[in-house]
Order: structure tokens, then sequence, then C-alpha cells
């Protein structure tokens, strides 16, 4: 039995809005260990900037994440903090 190549994965251009939001969930991967639970929350977080999720508070606690050595809700308030900052740019 052998396994298929995962699919091809077509990176976004390093200014578009989703490279940066999913950048700033890799600068917290100390806390969130699980790299599917990374991309999940960079989706998640990527509809909420376009206005289409919820705030990071809330999707820390819904998305069902392994978070390690920090609280859910200090991880949420830290996301919020940055996804601000990326807003004003």
């Amino acid at each position: 039995m052998t396994t298929l190549p995962p699919p091809g994965v077509i990176k976004s251009s390093g200014d578009s809005l989703e490279k940066k939001v999913y950048d700033i969930v890799e600068k917290y991967k100390e806390n969130l260990p699980i790299m599917n639970d990374r991309n999940r929350l960079g989706f998640c977080l990527y509809k909420y900037v376009k206005g289409e999720g919820d705030a990071p508070e809330t999707l820390v606690k819904t998305a069902k994440l392994s978070v390690k050595g920090i609280t859910p809700e200090e991880l949420g308030h830290k996301l919020s903090k940055d996804i601000k900052e990326l807003v004003k740019k």
C-alpha cells in the first residue's frame, strides 16, 4: 500500500493580507504546537479580518486549539492586539 504525495500548495505573496494574518499566527507556534491548529486559526482570523468571522478572543475558545504555556484568554488578547495593529496599517 502506498500513499500519495500531498497536494501542491501555492504560496500567497508576501504582501498579501492572508500571508500577514498567517504570519501573526506563526508567531505563536510555541503556544500552538500543532500545525493544523495554526492553519485553522489562521483561516478563521483571515475570515475575521475580511468581516466574516468571530473575534480572536472567541475563536481561541471555539476552534478547539491545543494551547500550551499560556491561557487561551491571553492568547486571544495577544492575537486581537496583533490583528488591530495589522488593520491599522
